[in-house]
Order: C-alpha cells, then sequence, then structure tokens
C-alpha cells in the first residue's frame, strides 16, 4: 500500500470575518489542485500547519486566538516541542496603524521559537493596498503550493499547477434549511423581541463562534441632537437612551454595540429577486447536523420567518460581498456575458477589476444581484455568502454615576462618495440619525469591555480625544466631577481637537464649565483643558502639537503616576500622539529614542497607557 494522501490544515483567528475567508479560500485552492484541507478556528485546534490571522486596531489579537496564544507562550514548552511541525502564517492587517500585522508577527516568532519549521516566509496583507489584502494572498498562495510539492509531491498528486476547472467543482453549501408547515409550529413560537433575535442569529452561518446572540437588553432614544454646527463638514449626534424593562451596569470606557435596522423595502426587493416567500418559516442548520440527525432538534434550532432571519442577520444593504460570492454567482448565471464577467472576477486575473466594482464601490449584496439579473441563487447559498449583519460598536459618552439609567453616544453620520462618485450612507449612524423619541424604537445592544478601563478616581489622567474621540471623556470627567463631590480626585488633562472651533467644537459648553475655577479640569485642580483646531489658522494644529506645548505638565503629570487614554477616530494620530510624548521623555530625562520607546512600552504594559482608535 502507498503512502497515504496528505491533508492540509488551514487555522484561522477572525474578529469579523475577513481571516476565515482567507482560510476558506486557502482551503478550496488547495482542493482544486487535489489536496484535502480542513479550516479550524485556532479556538478549537489541536494540532498546526497553515495560520491566517488578523490584527484589530492598536495590535490587538481576535478574542478566538486569546486563549490559543496563552497555551503557546506557556513556559514549560521548550524550544524542541514544535520540532515536527511545519507551518505558514498569513496575515491580515493595516498599514495605516502602528503594530501592522502585529498578531501575524509575533505569532510566526513563537512558532519558530518552540522549533517549528516554517514552509514559507510569513504573508502579510494589507488593507491599504489598492486592492486589499488579496494582493499578497495571491502570490503567497502560489508560493505556498509550490513550496508544499517541493516538501512532498504527495500533497499535490498531480502537481501544484493541475488546477481543477471551477466549472466541476462548485462544492455543496454548507448549510442546509428545512421549511416548515405552519399549523404545525408551537404557539409559544411567538416569543419576545430578545428571543427571536437570539433564534435567527444563533441558525446564521455568519455568526463567529463565540458572538452572543441574545441582546443583553434594549435601548429607547430619549434625545437626538446635532452637536455640530452649521457649515461643518460633518454630522455629529449626541444620542440618549433609556433602558427599555430590564437594565444593565455598565461603566466609563465600556462600548456598547448595536444592531441596526435595515431599510425595509430594500429587504423586500432583495426577498423578491431571490424568490423567496417572506412568510415562510424556516431553519437553518450545518448539513454535517443532517448526517447525525441533530438538525430537527426543535431545542437547537426554532423556526423562523424568512424576512425576520433576512432582516436580522444577512446584511443585504450595506455591506459588500466576498470574491466567493462571484465564484458560486457565476454558477447560476444563464446569460452567458454574465457568466463569463463573473468568472473573470472570481479569477486571480480579475482580482484588480472585482475590487474596483465591489469593494471600493462599497456595492451591497442586492445591488450586485441586480446588476446581474440571470442569476437565480438557492437561498442555502445566499444564507451561506451574505455577509452577517453586525452589530456596529460605540464608545459610551455617558456615566452611569452622573446620568443613572441612561446610556449616551457621540455618533458621526457616515456619508460620503464612491470613486464614482456614487453617494454611500453609513448603515447603522443614518438609521440613528433617522429616529426620533417619539417613535420608541427598540434597539438591541450588547454591552463589553473596551480598551479603555475604567480609572481609580485616585489616578491622575491625561487624556487625548480630538473629535468623536472625546465621547469616553465626557463619561469619564462627568464621573470624577460627582465623585469630586464627596472624596478627593487626581487631577485630569483633557487634549481636545477639531477642525473650527465655531462649527466642530463638540460639547463645548460641557468642557468650558469643567474648566472654569475649580472645575474638573481648572489649572487650580492641577488638571487643564488644551484645545487644537486645526483649520482656523494657516498653519495646522493638532492636539499633538499642544501636548508638546504643555510638555513640563504632562511630564509632572506622569511623574505623579498618571495614566494616559487615548482616542479617536484617525489611524495617524494615536502614532503622533506617541511620538510627542517620546519626544517628552526624551527631553526632561536626556535619554535616547529607543529608552523613551521603552519607557512608554512599560507604561503600556503596566495598563498605564490605553488607545481606543476606530477606522
Amino acid at each position: 500500500m502507498g503512502e497515504k494522501q496528505r491533508k492540509l490544515l488551514v487555522l484561522y483567528a477572525s474578529q469579523t470575518g475577513n481571516a476565515l475567508d482567507s482560510a476558506e479560500r486557502i482551503g478550496r485552492e488547495a482542493e482544486r489542485r487535489g489536496c484535502p484541507a480542513s479550516i479550524v478556528s485556532t479556538d478549537e485546534f489541536d494540532q498546526a500547519i497553515v495560520f491566517v490571522v488578523s490584527t484589530t486596531g492598536q495590535g490587538d489579537s481576535p478574542d478566538s486566538f486569546k486563549e490559543f496564544w496563552r497555551f503557546l507562550l506557556q513556559r514549560n514548552l521548550g524550544n524542541s516541542w514544535l520540532q515536527r511541525v511545519r507551518f505558514a502564517v498569513f496575515g491580515l492587517g493595516d498599514s495605516g496603524y502602528q503594530k501592522y500585522n502585529f498578531v501575524a508577527k509575533k505569532l510566526d516568532k513563537r512558532l519558530l521559537d518552540l522549533g517549528a519549521t516554517s514552509i514559507i516566509e510569513k504573508g502579510l496583507g494589507d488593507d491599504q493596498h489598492p486592492s486589499g489584502y488579496e494582493a499578497t494572498l495571491d502570490p503567497w498562495m502560489l508560493s505556498l503550493w509550490s513550496m508544499l510539492y517541493q516538501i512532498n509531491p504527495k500533497y499535490f498528486p498531480k502537481g501544484p499547477e493541475v488546477v481543477i476547472p471551477q466549472d466541476e467543482l462548485i462544492d455543496q453549501p454548507k448549510y442546509m434549511i428545512l421549511y416548515h408547515k405552519q399549523e404545525t409550529l408551537e404557539p409559544e413560537l411567538m416569543a419576545e423581541s430578545a428571543d427571536i433575535i437570539q433564534r435567527a442569529r444563533e441558525m446564521s452561518p455568519g455568526k463567529l463562534s463565540k458572538d452572543k446572540s441574545k441582546p443583553d437588553c434594549f435601548l429607547k432614544m430619549t434625545k437626538n441632537e446635532v452637536l455640530t454646527k452649521a457649515g461643518s463638514t460633518k454630522d455629529v449626534r449626541h444620542l440618549a437612551f433609556q433602558f427599555v424593562s430590564s437594565s444593565i451596569k455598565y461603566e466609563v470606557g465600556d462600548v456598547v454595540e448595536l444592531l441596526p435596522s435595515q431599510d425595509s423595502s430594500a429587504i423586500d426587493a432583495f426577498i423578491e429577486r431571490c424568490d423567496l416567500d417572506p412568510e415562510s418559516f424556516i431553519t437553518v442548520c450545518p448539513r454535517e447536523a443532517e448526517n447525525n440527525g441533530s438538525c430537527g432538534e426543535v431545542n437547537t434550532y426554532v423556526p423562523t420567518k424568512v424576512k425576520t432571519f433576512v432582516e436580522l442577520t444577512m446584511d443585504v444593504t450595506s455591506a459588500s460581498p466576498r470574491r466567493y460570492f462571484f465564484e458560486v454567482m457565476s454558477f447560476y448565471a444563464t446569460a452567458e456575458h454574465e457568466k463569463e464577467k463573473l468568472q473573470y472576477f472570481a479569477s486571480p486575473e480579475g482580482r484588480d477589476d472585482l475590487y474596483n466594482y465591489n469593494q471600493k464601490e462599497r456595492r451591497s449584496v442586492l445591488e450586485v444581484l441586480e446588476d446581474f439579473p440571470s442569476v437565480q441563487m438557492p437561498f442555502e447559498w445566499l444564507v451561506q455568502l451574505v455577509p452577517l449583519l453586525k452589530p456596529r460598536a460605540f464608545s459610551i459618552s455617558s456615566s452611569p454615576l452622573a446620568h443613572p439609567a441612561q446610556v449616551h453616544l457621540t455618533v458621526s453620520i457616515v456619508s460620503w462618495d464612491t470613486p464614482y462618485k456614487r453617494p454611500r450612507k453609513g448603515l447603522c449612524s443614518t438609521w440613528l440619525a433617522s429616529l426620533t423619541p417619539e417613535q420608541e424604537t427598540n434597539i438591541p445592544v450588547w454591552f463589553h469591555k473596551g480598551s479603555l478601563p475604567a480609572p481609580p478616581q485616585s489616578l491622575p489622567l491625561i487624556l487625548v480625544g480630538p473629535g468623536t474621540g472625546c465621547a469616553p471623556f465626557r463619561g469619564f470627567v462627568a464621573e470624577r466631577a460627582v465623585q469630586a463631590q464627596t472624596s478627593p480626585v487626581a487631577p485630569v488633562m483633557f487634549f481636545f481637537g477639531c477642525r473650527n472651533k465655531d462649527t466642530d467644537f463638540l460639547y463645548r459648553d460641557f468642557w468650558e464649565s469643567h474648566a472654569r475655577e475649580g472645575g474638573m479640569l481648572s489649572e487650580v485642580k492641577g488638571g487643564g483643558f488644551y484645545t487644537a483646531f486645526s483649520r482656523d489658522q494657516a498653519k495646522k494644529v493638532y492636539v499633538q502639537h499642544k501636548i508638546r506645548e504643555m510638555r513640563k505638565k504632562v511630564w509632572d503629570l506622569l511623574c505623579d503616576g498618571a495614566a494616559v487614554y487615548v482616542a479617536g477616530s484617525s489611524t495617524k494620530m494615536p502614532c503622533d500622539v506617541m511620538s510627542a510624548l517620546e519626544e517628552i521623555v526624551m527631553e526632561e530625562t536626556g535619554g535616547s529614542k529607543e529608552m523613551a520607546s521603552r519607557w512608554l512600552k512599560a507604561l503600556e504594559k503596566a495598563g498605564r497607557y490605553n488607545v481606543e482608535a476606530w477606522s
């Protein structure tokens, strides 16, 4: 008997689904070359070979990676522990951030330290590249196939260049849909909203394993105020909410995620375009569950209306589909010119044109389906491939102490023109802006910790929050002002920045009242309030310039044990703030740049340098 065929294991760690998408693509491409592949999340595996990991925000690892990473860091694992393991790492990152592809780099190094052998140099996909991360993934995969073939030809019995034509290899959808007769359904299925959301989202293929499907609670809007003035290039809102029925305890610095509602006419158009019956009841379950008989268990999956399932789980109006969507569409196109176009889009040669048509233009699933009218995709495929409707995260701008039973958000309403001058709007922010307290809309929400831990009142603070980055610090300052009424509190310095003082100065009255004599941000109290209005003079002034101006006071506060908190929507700003602080440390200590950098790293390690940035 000959040696049995080799199998490839692809491990992924994904926060938003991009790494999962790339991992599945590597698996499909391997199978097209005759090599079977398994795709497993790092939080579900116990062996190793191809890792696809994303880096989120300021060098953070996806949640599903954290436990796996802790395991790899164990001291008792020696430098020969992985000596028989060959591996390859592909990272997904954004070079606009300081810690570009940090997770992939540290994983690659740790695996080598543990004695594993690298098959190929790590690949680093960059979201900033004109063609996205796939610009690196395509050539990296070709190198991977040829290196695997050199190591052992059994991986690809016919050679790595022999690819099964796509027409012959349409996989089965991974999910199946069962339709239920309405009269056989239990009357108790008419459940509460939270349960309906939980049922629909637990069945959704797009759900990442650790996501919580059931909302923590519901919020109802009590205020929708425009903070920016006429003449501003932005529309920023102060939104206040109250809890509906049950309330949740939160701390300043926490994050709330909201599940947005999609436009009902677009949902109807999608249902009609896909020839679905909106009123029929369905359960969605993995195909392998059919084989072990667990698919019919009512406890596992509760029937949900098609329209409800689409509304709550499938992002048909704002997210762009992934490349595989176009590939599967090509099998179902009956018009020849559409089939050719879709096959071209799904090919390596068509990658850049697909990127320009799809991601750059932010085409929605509905728009893509309308552009290819001859395609009638089965609902099973749509359920698998339409991007999951994701909750949107916002920093909370209230304090439970200063604003009991309330949650405040500071939201910039997103709108832009694509390269082809098509107007686009952010799904969640546009929907929030359209709500009024009178509508009494119940909004499903989840609360969780962000990267800004609530500070004890004895901790001096240096806060840097330009634009909507001021949101969490409004909560910090309001909370400390309440604490100051009954006990001593440490000083707070706050650096705020925006374009123009007259049009973009968010919460101006709030900050200025706290900066006055005896206020939380007053110099008398050892703190201070410093503003940078970048466009109000010929030379642009940003928060980092103001930090340098106040170098002596910043250094004194750091020496008193202050913690630095940075928040904002610019990818470059956190780096500029770090550089300004590095300069201050060098100046005050007479040390080198390396020493200053180490000093700030130690601050970060001690939990005294916290950054929350959003793109």
